[in-house]
């Protein structure tokens, strides 16, 4: 392992995926936005912000030098928002070898102008780069403590899947491939509009009867707009799907499931994501696929319903009243 793996955000995933590489024996420079971003994981060896107490490995390095961090890597992690993608692609293009340096996008979203999947964007910025996305159910903190974990490495490039998955790949986060890295990118960008929703009705009392009638309408929506973007439907019933859903939904380390609490008892989406204070990726999501589903001609009740909550106002027990006064249908319609 002569050659370090670059990360790219020193979030919670980024920093968490750091870690988990550094302990794997891999030489990691961990690149941090701010200054005191970095200067805290230097002085505490720990990121006290997203990760507390978890003490990172002795093979990282903090640096905020884009080109330092880039040169002479084996392989880059971006790591950041998905509304910071765009900007640090570009940057990365500046440093990057695309003939022996992949780029593996770890973060989940769509690009809020143009509604790009995030390794779209990354191949618009940097050309002829080879990409691929890691995705699935993962809260970073779980990670982080080596607690069970499984997701899936997407690229069309067969051999590049594979050397995610081996470079990822522990005795406790087992990497599987997938060739449709449409269908694993869209379901970890939607399934976060679904979680918003959850903490909505979780915010508003509403049962476990609502929220499984949630999730389920949910996936065949997501489903039904990734299949329009040339996803295959079964890809949605895997780990970046379903079993992202699933987590996203019901736990409480769930950023957006928390804001959509708040929501549902009454705050507006921005107090929602200033009380969180952290990235609530389901609000510019809802946004984008809206939009995208529009454009696409695709029908997604559920997603224009928190659209109008979080765009126009509309009060969310309203929606949820429209929602169920739809007009009938088969459910496999």
């Amino acid at each position: 392992m002569s050659k370090h793996i670059a990360v790219i955000g020193a979030g919670g995933w980024g920093t968490a995926l750091a870690n988990l590489l550094g302990k794997k024996g891999y030489d990691v420079r961990l690149w941090a936005y701010l200054p005191e971003e970095r200067d805290e994981l230097q002085r505490f060896g720990e990121n006290k912000r997203f990760l507390p107490d978890i003490k990172l490995s002795e093979n990282l390095e903090f640096s905020c030098d884009m080109e330092w961090c880039i040169k002479n890597a084996e392989c880059i992690v971006s790591a950041v928002p998905s509304g910071a993608v765009e900007a640090t692609a570009y940057n990365i293009a500046k440093y990057i070898d695309v003939n022996t340096q992949p780029v593996v996008t770890v973060s989940k979203g769509l690009h809020k102008d143009t509604k790009e999947r995030l390794s779209t964007v990354i191949e618009r910025c940097i050309p002829e780069v080879k990409v691929a996305a890691l995705s699935g159910p993962s809260h970073a903190e779980e990670v982080a403590r080596e607690m069970i974990t499984t997701n899936v490495a997407a690229s069309s490039d067969e051999k590049i899947a594979e050397y995610v998955c081996n470079l990822f790949t522990t005795d406790y986060f087992r990497v599987y491939t997938n060739s449709d890295i449409t269908g694993v990118e869209m379901g970890g960008a939607l399934k976060n509009i679904i979680a918003l929703c959850a903490g909505i009705l979780d915010g508003m009392g509403m049962g476990d009867n609502a929220k499984a009638a949630l999730m389920t309408r949910g996936m065949a929506e997501i489903s039904r707009l990734g299949v329009k973007l040339g996803a295959n439907r079964e890809t949605f019933f895997g780990l970046s799907g379903m079993g992202d859903l699933i987590v996203t939904c019901t736990s409480m380390h769930s950023r957006n499931r928390r804001a959509g609490i708040l929501i549902g008892q009454g705050k507006t989406a921005q107090e929602a994501i200033d009380e969180v204070k952290m990235v609530v990726e389901g609000v510019p999501a809802a946004i984008a696929a809206y939009k995208l589903a529009k454009n696409c001609g695709v029908e997604m009740p559920i997603t224009s319903a928190v659209y109008s909550v979080i765009c126009e106002g509309k009060d969310a027990r309203e929606c949820v009243t429209s929602l169920m006064t739809r007009p009938k249908k088969s459910e496999v319609e």
